[in-house]
Protein backbone atom coordinates (compact mmCIF):
# COMPACT_ATOMS: atom_id res chain seq x y z
CA UNK A 1 0.00 0.00 0.00
CA UNK A 2 1.43 3.32 -1.03
CA UNK A 3 1.00 6.20 1.44
CA UNK A 4 0.73 9.74 0.12
CA UNK A 5 3.54 11.93 1.47
CA UNK A 6 2.77 15.20 3.21
CA UNK A 7 4.48 17.18 0.42
CA UNK A 8 2.39 15.36 -2.18
CA UNK A 9 -0.75 16.19 -0.22
CA UNK A 10 0.23 19.87 -0.23
CA UNK A 11 0.88 19.93 -3.97
CA UNK A 12 -2.24 18.04 -4.92
CA UNK A 13 -4.45 20.17 -2.69
CA UNK A 14 -3.49 23.26 -4.65
CA UNK A 15 -5.37 21.93 -7.65
CA UNK A 16 -9.02 23.03 -7.59
CA UNK A 17 -9.97 21.00 -10.66
CA UNK A 18 -12.84 18.64 -9.79
CA UNK A 19 -15.79 17.10 -11.54
CA UNK A 20 -17.98 17.49 -8.46
CA UNK A 21 -20.66 20.11 -8.10
CA UNK A 22 -19.59 22.64 -5.47
CA UNK A 23 -21.99 22.72 -2.53
CA UNK A 24 -23.32 26.03 -1.37
CA UNK A 25 -21.20 27.77 1.20
CA UNK A 26 -18.76 30.58 1.84
CA UNK A 27 -14.99 30.00 1.99
CA UNK A 28 -13.90 29.98 5.62
CA UNK A 29 -12.35 33.19 6.96
CA UNK A 30 -9.32 31.11 7.92
CA UNK A 31 -8.53 29.84 4.40
CA UNK A 32 -5.35 30.75 2.57
CA UNK A 33 -5.89 33.09 -0.42
CA UNK A 34 -8.15 31.86 -3.25
CA UNK A 35 -9.02 28.54 -1.61
CA UNK A 36 -12.74 27.72 -1.86
CA UNK A 37 -12.55 24.94 0.73
CA UNK A 38 -13.15 24.55 3.57
CA UNK A 39 -16.44 26.38 3.16
CA UNK A 40 -19.20 27.00 5.69
CA UNK A 41 -22.92 27.00 4.86
CA UNK A 42 -25.81 28.84 6.51
CA UNK A 43 -26.35 25.92 8.90
CA UNK A 44 -22.76 26.15 10.21
CA UNK A 45 -21.81 22.93 8.43
CA UNK A 46 -18.29 22.84 7.03
CA UNK A 47 -17.32 21.13 3.78
CA UNK A 48 -13.72 19.99 3.36
CA UNK A 49 -12.02 18.85 0.15
CA UNK A 50 -8.55 17.62 -0.70
CA UNK A 51 -7.20 16.02 -3.86
CA UNK A 52 -5.22 12.95 -2.83
CA UNK A 53 -5.83 10.19 -5.42
CA UNK A 54 -3.26 7.78 -3.99
CA UNK A 55 -4.50 7.99 -0.39
CA UNK A 56 -6.43 5.03 0.96
CA UNK A 57 -8.26 6.73 3.82
CA UNK A 58 -8.80 10.40 4.71
CA UNK A 59 -10.64 11.93 7.66
CA UNK A 60 -11.15 15.38 9.13
CA UNK A 61 -10.43 15.62 12.85
CA UNK A 62 -12.00 18.67 14.51
CA UNK A 63 -11.13 18.89 18.19
CA UNK A 64 -11.09 15.08 18.49
CA UNK A 65 -14.27 14.35 16.54
CA UNK A 66 -13.59 12.66 13.20
CA UNK A 67 -15.56 12.75 9.95
CA UNK A 68 -14.86 10.12 7.28
CA UNK A 69 -14.18 11.60 3.83
CA UNK A 70 -15.13 9.89 0.56
CA UNK A 71 -13.17 9.88 -2.71
CA UNK A 72 -14.61 10.58 -6.16
CA UNK A 73 -13.39 9.40 -9.56
CA UNK A 74 -10.99 12.35 -9.78
CA UNK A 75 -9.28 11.43 -6.51
CA UNK A 76 -10.90 14.28 -4.56
CA UNK A 77 -11.84 13.46 -0.99
CA UNK A 78 -14.70 15.43 0.57
CA UNK A 79 -17.06 15.53 3.52
CA UNK A 80 -19.66 17.88 4.97
CA UNK A 81 -19.82 17.91 8.75
CA UNK A 82 -22.77 18.19 11.07
CA UNK A 83 -23.51 21.76 12.20
CA UNK A 84 -20.52 23.01 14.18
CA UNK A 85 -20.50 25.29 17.20
CA UNK A 86 -19.76 28.90 16.27
CA UNK A 87 -16.27 30.18 16.92
CA UNK A 88 -12.73 29.04 16.21
CA UNK A 89 -11.76 25.36 15.96
CA UNK A 90 -8.41 23.63 15.44
CA UNK A 91 -8.50 20.73 13.00
CA UNK A 92 -6.29 18.22 11.14
CA UNK A 93 -6.59 15.99 8.12
CA UNK A 94 -5.85 12.34 8.85
CA UNK A 95 -4.28 10.91 5.67
CA UNK A 96 -3.68 7.15 5.90
CA UNK A 97 -3.33 7.46 9.65
CA UNK A 98 -1.04 10.50 9.66
CA UNK A 99 -2.33 13.83 11.01
CA UNK A 100 -1.36 16.69 8.67
CA UNK A 101 -2.38 20.31 8.28
CA UNK A 102 -4.80 21.28 5.55
CA UNK A 103 -2.78 23.17 2.89
CA UNK A 104 -5.91 25.23 2.17
CA UNK A 105 -6.03 26.60 5.72
CA UNK A 106 -3.96 29.10 7.62
CA UNK A 107 -2.11 27.45 10.50
CA UNK A 108 -2.25 28.43 14.15
CA UNK A 109 -0.19 27.30 17.11
CA UNK A 110 -2.46 25.19 19.32
CA UNK A 111 -2.64 21.67 20.76
CA UNK A 112 1.13 21.93 21.23
CA UNK A 113 1.76 22.11 17.47
CA UNK A 114 0.92 24.04 14.33
CA UNK A 115 -2.67 23.22 13.41
CA UNK A 116 -5.20 24.14 10.78
CA UNK A 117 -8.03 26.35 11.96
CA UNK A 118 -11.55 27.13 10.89
CA UNK A 119 -13.80 29.96 12.04
CA UNK A 120 -17.52 29.14 12.15
CA UNK A 121 -19.01 32.62 12.01
CA UNK A 122 -21.53 34.10 14.37
CA UNK A 123 -24.02 36.63 13.05
CA UNK A 124 -22.41 39.99 12.23
CA UNK A 125 -24.33 41.64 15.05
CA UNK A 126 -23.13 39.16 17.68
CA UNK A 127 -19.57 39.11 16.36
CA UNK A 128 -19.29 42.90 16.07
CA UNK A 129 -17.21 43.30 19.23
CA UNK A 130 -14.31 41.24 17.80
CA UNK A 131 -14.76 42.19 14.14
CA UNK A 132 -12.58 44.73 12.35
CA UNK A 133 -14.47 48.01 12.09
CA UNK A 134 -13.13 50.36 9.43
CA UNK A 135 -14.85 53.33 11.07
CA UNK A 136 -12.81 53.27 14.29
CA UNK A 137 -9.13 54.09 14.94
CA UNK A 138 -6.87 51.06 15.10
CA UNK A 139 -3.92 50.26 17.30
CA UNK A 140 -0.92 48.13 16.42
CA UNK A 141 0.32 44.70 17.47
CA UNK A 142 4.12 44.85 17.50
CA UNK A 143 6.48 41.89 17.53
CA UNK A 144 9.25 42.52 20.06
CA UNK A 145 12.38 40.57 20.94
CA UNK A 146 14.31 40.92 24.18
CA UNK A 147 16.95 39.07 26.17
CA UNK A 148 15.91 37.13 29.24
CA UNK A 149 18.42 37.23 32.07
CA UNK A 150 16.50 34.41 33.76
CA UNK A 151 16.62 32.02 30.80
CA UNK A 152 19.83 33.44 29.32
CA UNK A 153 18.34 33.60 25.83
CA UNK A 154 16.27 35.66 23.41
CA UNK A 155 12.51 35.73 23.86
CA UNK A 156 9.61 37.17 21.89
CA UNK A 157 6.45 38.97 22.91
CA UNK A 158 3.65 40.74 21.07
CA UNK A 159 2.60 44.17 22.30
CA UNK A 160 -0.63 45.97 21.45
CA UNK A 161 -0.47 49.75 21.53
CA UNK A 162 -3.69 51.80 21.21
CA UNK A 163 -4.46 53.99 18.22
CA UNK A 164 -3.29 57.23 19.84
CA UNK A 165 -0.01 55.82 21.16
CA UNK A 166 2.11 57.36 18.36
CA UNK A 167 -0.02 60.49 18.20
CA UNK A 168 -0.10 61.61 21.82
CA UNK A 169 3.58 61.04 22.53
CA UNK A 170 3.50 62.54 26.01
CA UNK A 171 0.86 60.14 27.34
CA UNK A 172 1.66 57.07 29.43
CA UNK A 173 -0.55 53.99 29.54
CA UNK A 174 -1.56 51.22 31.93
CA UNK A 175 -0.51 47.69 31.00
CA UNK A 176 -2.41 44.41 30.80
CA UNK A 177 -0.29 41.24 30.71
CA UNK A 178 -2.45 38.74 28.83
CA UNK A 179 -1.53 35.05 28.77
CA UNK A 180 -2.39 32.11 26.53
CA UNK A 181 -3.14 28.56 27.66
CA UNK A 182 -1.51 25.15 27.55
CA UNK A 183 -0.34 24.12 24.10
CA UNK A 184 -0.54 27.66 22.71
CA UNK A 185 1.89 30.56 22.57
CA UNK A 186 2.26 34.32 22.42
CA UNK A 187 0.57 34.49 19.00
CA UNK A 188 -2.74 33.12 20.25
CA UNK A 189 -4.44 36.21 21.59
CA UNK A 190 -3.72 38.38 18.56
CA UNK A 191 -4.59 35.65 16.03
CA UNK A 192 -7.19 33.25 17.43
CA UNK A 193 -8.34 35.66 20.13
CA UNK A 194 -8.80 38.75 17.93
CA UNK A 195 -7.82 40.88 20.90
CA UNK A 196 -6.77 43.92 18.86
CA UNK A 197 -10.24 44.25 17.34
CA UNK A 198 -11.80 43.88 20.79
CA UNK A 199 -9.53 46.61 22.22
CA UNK A 200 -9.97 48.93 19.25
CA UNK A 201 -13.75 48.65 19.35
CA UNK A 202 -14.02 49.09 23.11
CA UNK A 203 -11.63 52.04 23.24
CA UNK A 204 -13.46 53.77 20.39
CA UNK A 205 -16.79 53.26 22.15
CA UNK A 206 -15.42 54.52 25.48
CA UNK A 207 -16.06 51.17 27.16
CA UNK A 208 -12.50 50.62 28.33
CA UNK A 209 -9.42 52.72 28.98
CA UNK A 210 -6.70 52.95 26.33
CA UNK A 211 -3.99 50.51 27.42
CA UNK A 212 -0.93 48.58 26.34
CA UNK A 213 -1.42 44.80 26.18
CA UNK A 214 1.56 42.43 26.42
CA UNK A 215 1.31 38.85 25.20
CA UNK A 216 4.32 36.70 26.00
CA UNK A 217 5.13 33.01 25.90
CA UNK A 218 4.04 31.37 29.13
CA UNK A 219 6.53 28.46 28.95
CA UNK A 220 3.55 26.10 28.59
CA UNK A 221 3.32 25.74 24.81
CA UNK A 222 3.46 21.95 24.97
CA UNK A 223 0.98 19.57 26.53
CA UNK A 224 1.70 18.68 30.15
CA UNK A 225 3.30 15.23 30.22
CA UNK A 226 5.45 15.87 27.16
CA UNK A 227 8.49 16.64 29.30
CA UNK A 228 9.39 13.47 31.25
CA UNK A 229 9.13 13.78 35.01
CA UNK A 230 7.65 17.28 35.05
CA UNK A 231 5.04 17.71 37.77
CA UNK A 232 1.89 19.76 37.39
CA UNK A 233 3.31 22.29 39.84
CA UNK A 234 6.45 22.67 37.71
CA UNK A 235 4.59 23.04 34.41
CA UNK A 236 4.85 26.67 33.28
CA UNK A 237 6.08 27.78 36.73
CA UNK A 238 9.26 29.25 35.24
CA UNK A 239 7.20 32.02 33.66
CA UNK A 240 6.61 34.00 36.86
CA UNK A 241 10.25 34.99 37.47
CA UNK A 242 10.65 35.79 33.77
CA UNK A 243 7.63 38.08 33.90
CA UNK A 244 8.78 39.85 37.04
CA UNK A 245 12.50 40.09 36.30
CA UNK A 246 12.61 40.40 32.51
CA UNK A 247 9.31 41.19 30.81
CA UNK A 248 7.92 43.95 33.01
CA UNK A 249 11.26 45.82 33.17
CA UNK A 250 11.62 45.48 29.38
CA UNK A 251 8.11 46.80 28.73
CA UNK A 252 8.50 49.68 31.18
CA UNK A 253 11.82 50.64 29.55
CA UNK A 254 10.64 50.29 25.95
CA UNK A 255 7.11 51.70 26.08
CA UNK A 256 5.49 54.69 27.77
CA UNK A 257 3.90 52.87 30.66
CA UNK A 258 2.43 53.81 34.00
CA UNK A 259 4.56 51.72 36.31
CA UNK A 260 2.63 51.63 39.59
CA UNK A 261 0.52 48.64 40.65
CA UNK A 262 -2.75 50.52 40.13
CA UNK A 263 -1.94 50.61 36.44
CA UNK A 264 -0.91 46.99 35.99
CA UNK A 265 -3.22 44.02 35.34
CA UNK A 266 -2.75 40.37 34.50
CA UNK A 267 -5.18 37.89 33.00
CA UNK A 268 -4.96 34.55 31.26
CA UNK A 269 -6.97 31.72 29.78
CA UNK A 270 -6.90 28.14 31.03
CA UNK A 271 -3.30 27.49 32.16
CA UNK A 272 -2.65 31.19 31.71
CA UNK A 273 -5.36 31.74 34.32
CA UNK A 274 -3.49 29.38 36.63
CA UNK A 275 -0.29 31.36 36.03
CA UNK A 276 -2.14 34.61 36.64
CA UNK A 277 -3.29 33.47 40.07
CA UNK A 278 0.14 32.03 40.93
CA UNK A 279 1.85 35.28 39.93
CA UNK A 280 -0.48 38.05 41.05
CA UNK A 281 -1.65 36.64 44.38
CA UNK A 282 1.96 36.31 45.49
CA UNK A 283 2.82 39.80 44.23
CA UNK A 284 -0.06 42.12 45.05
CA UNK A 285 2.43 44.94 45.39
CA UNK A 286 2.74 44.77 41.59
CA UNK A 287 -0.80 43.99 40.34
CA UNK A 288 -4.19 45.52 41.13
CA UNK A 289 -6.38 43.74 38.56
CA UNK A 290 -6.69 39.97 38.07
CA UNK A 291 -8.57 37.91 35.50
CA UNK A 292 -8.90 34.16 34.96
CA UNK A 293 -10.74 32.93 31.86
CA UNK A 294 -11.54 29.22 32.29
CA UNK A 295 -8.68 29.34 34.75
CA UNK A 296 -7.03 26.06 35.72
CA UNK A 297 -7.08 26.94 39.41
CA UNK A 298 -7.20 23.39 40.88
CA UNK A 299 -8.41 24.01 44.42
CA UNK A 300 -9.57 20.88 46.26
CA UNK A 301 -13.34 20.94 46.99
CA UNK A 302 -12.70 20.85 50.73
CA UNK A 303 -10.13 23.66 50.66
CA UNK A 304 -10.68 26.59 53.01
CA UNK A 305 -10.58 29.64 50.73
CA UNK A 306 -9.00 31.66 53.53
CA UNK A 307 -5.97 29.37 53.63
CA UNK A 308 -5.12 28.90 49.93
CA UNK A 309 -2.42 30.97 48.21
CA UNK A 310 -0.68 31.50 51.54
CA UNK A 311 -3.74 33.09 53.10
CA UNK A 312 -4.13 35.98 50.66
CA UNK A 313 -7.93 35.80 51.00
CA UNK A 314 -7.94 35.58 54.81
CA UNK A 315 -8.42 39.32 55.30
CA UNK A 316 -11.22 40.26 52.91
CA UNK A 317 -11.09 43.97 53.66
CA UNK A 318 -7.37 44.17 53.00
CA UNK A 319 -7.66 42.16 49.79
CA UNK A 320 -10.56 44.25 48.51
CA UNK A 321 -8.58 47.43 49.08
CA UNK A 322 -5.62 46.11 47.13
CA UNK A 323 -7.35 44.33 44.23
CA UNK A 324 -9.65 46.66 42.34
CA UNK A 325 -11.11 43.95 40.08
CA UNK A 326 -11.03 40.16 40.37
CA UNK A 327 -12.71 38.50 37.39
CA UNK A 328 -13.61 34.84 36.88
CA UNK A 329 -15.19 33.60 33.66
CA UNK A 330 -15.80 30.40 31.74
CA UNK A 331 -18.12 28.81 29.18
CA UNK A 332 -21.45 27.41 30.29
CA UNK A 333 -20.57 24.02 28.74
CA UNK A 334 -17.25 23.52 30.53
CA UNK A 335 -16.43 22.55 34.08
CA UNK A 336 -13.44 24.55 35.19
CA UNK A 337 -14.80 25.36 38.64
CA UNK A 338 -14.88 29.11 38.12
CA UNK A 339 -18.44 29.50 39.36
CA UNK A 340 -17.79 27.50 42.53
CA UNK A 341 -14.63 29.49 43.19
CA UNK A 342 -16.51 32.75 42.73
CA UNK A 343 -19.16 31.60 45.20
CA UNK A 344 -16.54 30.63 47.78
CA UNK A 345 -14.79 33.97 47.40
CA UNK A 346 -18.06 35.85 47.76
CA UNK A 347 -18.93 33.87 50.89
CA UNK A 348 -15.53 34.87 52.32
CA UNK A 349 -16.22 38.54 51.60
CA UNK A 350 -13.90 38.76 48.58
CA UNK A 351 -15.34 41.02 45.89
CA UNK A 352 -15.26 39.38 42.45
CA UNK A 353 -17.10 39.36 39.15
CA UNK A 354 -18.25 36.07 37.62
CA UNK A 355 -19.15 35.77 33.96
CA UNK A 356 -20.52 32.73 32.12
CA UNK A 357 -20.32 32.61 28.33
CA UNK A 358 -23.58 31.06 27.08
CA UNK A 359 -23.29 27.89 25.01
CA UNK A 360 -19.50 27.73 24.74
CA UNK A 361 -16.89 25.21 25.83
CA UNK A 362 -13.14 25.45 26.55
CA UNK A 363 -12.51 27.45 23.39
CA UNK A 364 -11.48 30.80 21.95
CA UNK A 365 -15.00 32.15 21.67
CA UNK A 366 -15.34 31.77 25.45
CA UNK A 367 -12.09 33.67 25.95
CA UNK A 368 -12.95 36.43 23.49
CA UNK A 369 -16.15 36.98 25.42
CA UNK A 370 -14.31 36.89 28.76
CA UNK A 371 -11.81 39.49 27.57
CA UNK A 372 -14.67 41.65 26.34
CA UNK A 373 -16.26 41.51 29.80
CA UNK A 374 -12.99 42.00 31.69
CA UNK A 375 -11.66 45.08 29.90
CA UNK A 376 -14.30 47.56 31.13
CA UNK A 377 -13.47 46.60 34.73
CA UNK A 378 -9.80 47.55 34.72
CA UNK A 379 -7.90 50.81 35.07
CA UNK A 380 -10.96 52.73 36.15
CA UNK A 381 -10.51 55.48 38.76
CA UNK A 382 -10.53 53.89 42.21
CA UNK A 383 -13.45 55.08 44.31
Amino acid sequence: MKTLSFIAVCLLALSTATAQTLPEGTPAQTNVPEMKYPCVDNSSRATFKIKAPEAQNVQVDICGKKWQMTKDAEGVWSVTTDPLVVGFHYYFLIVDGVAVNDPASETFFGCGKMASGIEIPETPEVAAYYTYDKSVPHGQVRECHYYSTVEQKERRCFVYTPADYDVNTSKRYPVLYLQHGMGEDERGWSQQGKMANILDNQIAAGKCEPMIVVMDYGNCGYIHGTKPGESREEFGASFTPILLEDIIPYIDKTFRTLTDRDNRAMAGLSWGGHQTFQTTLANLDKFAYIGAFSGAIFLPPQADIREVYKGVFADADAFNKQVHALFLGMGSEERMGSKELSEKLTAAGIKNVYYESPGTHHEWLTWRRCLNEFLPLIFKPVK
